[in-house]
């Protein structure tokens, strides 16, 4: 039975540490090894600090999928949609790998990191690393819920996972990251009204705020499938920052690589009435790449060829 990713499926943690490379090293088998030792490292984590509920994720680019994997391709696997209305834009930033590393404890997040780090520095160039973390009850630094909905139990399988009807990539996940940098002090100046009108929920219990529009966050952001109405991704970003700069480093997981594009367009180019995220006035996009993060089962076996 195909084994996806722990990580793509995973309920939020309290500390994330986000790595991304570019491969320098034309030797393909090695790194395909290299990376089958990375998701043994993060077995290994969780089995010996099982309480820190460690999860993982590792995801190709499409720029380097040809090059590691020869063969098939997964069918969505596309670069970054590159998106730009107005002031409004979706820079693309592309990658060879991503990495993401989630547990409870800050110190196994780091212990981790270094052992990939380890692996793969004779292969890889660090582009970026960001350090998320958990936020009160699970807020953005704007006040507000993060991502509430989110699919819940079994859902976020189905919404997650690529099927059985794509037998060569069943068990892997479409992976979209963008890194926000929020303009707070901006957004600080808003009255708890206007804010409420910009998100379109309330800030306290985030029910449907009595000020919402089709310009607000949760009417531009959401990502619903057509045949159910359902949400059609997972959100698993988290907030970073220090005491200069304040941010959201989104990850996005689906079935489908269609639901992100859509809700990203819905963002930035709105509902054709002028109707765009208003968020975007607050929080702009700084990087964005795609990915796919084939299930455990390719992975191991793709490192034996």
């Amino acid at each position: 039975m195909t084994q996806p990713q722990k990580g793509i499926c995973a309920e939020p943690n309290l500390h994330a540490q986000y790595l991304l490379f570019n491969v320098v090293d034309d030797d393909s088998e090695a790194v395909r090894a290299k990376i089958a030792r990375v998701v043994d490292v993060f077995e290994h984590f969780e089995n010996e600090h099982y309480e820190a509920m460690v999860t993982g994720i590792v995801a190709i680019g499409p720029g380097y999928w040809t090059d590691l994997y020869p063969g098939l391709i997964p069918p969505e696997l596309a670069p970054f949609p590159d998106m730009q209305c107005e002031d409004r834009s979706a820079p693309t930033m592309p990658c060879d790998l991503f990495i993401q590393i989630r547990a409870d404890r800050l110190d196994i997040c780091h212990a981790i990191g270094i052992e990939v780090m380890n692996l793969l520095r004779l292969h890889v160039e660090l582009v970026e690393q960001v350090r998320g973390f958990r936020y009160l009850d699970g807020r953005d630094l704007n006040g507000f819920i993060y991502a509430p909905e989110n699919p819940r139990g079994m859902r976020r399988r189905e919404t997650a996972i690529v099927g059985e009807y794509d037998p060569d990539f069943c068990g892997g996940s479409y992976i979209h990251i963008q890194r926000y940098r929020h303009d707070l002090r901006r957004w600080f100046s808003l009255s708890p009204r206007q804010q409420e009108q910009v998100m379109g929920v309330t800030q306290e219990h985030n029910l449907e705020s009595a000020e919402r529009s089709a310009s607000s966050h949760c009417e531009r952001a959401t990502a619903l499938s057509p045949d159910d109405g359902m949400p059609g991704l997972i959100k698993q970003g988290m907030p970073y920052g220090d005491m200069r700069t304040q941010g959201m480093f989104f990850v996005s997981c689906a079935a489908s690589a269609q639901p992100f594009r859509t809700m990203l367009h819905s963002q930035i180019y709105g509902n054709g009435d002028g109707d765009y995220d208003r968020w975007l006035d607050y929080s702009s996009a700084e990087s964005g790449a795609s990915f796919f993060a084939p299930s455990i089962t390719f992975i191991r076996q793709q490192a034996m060829y």
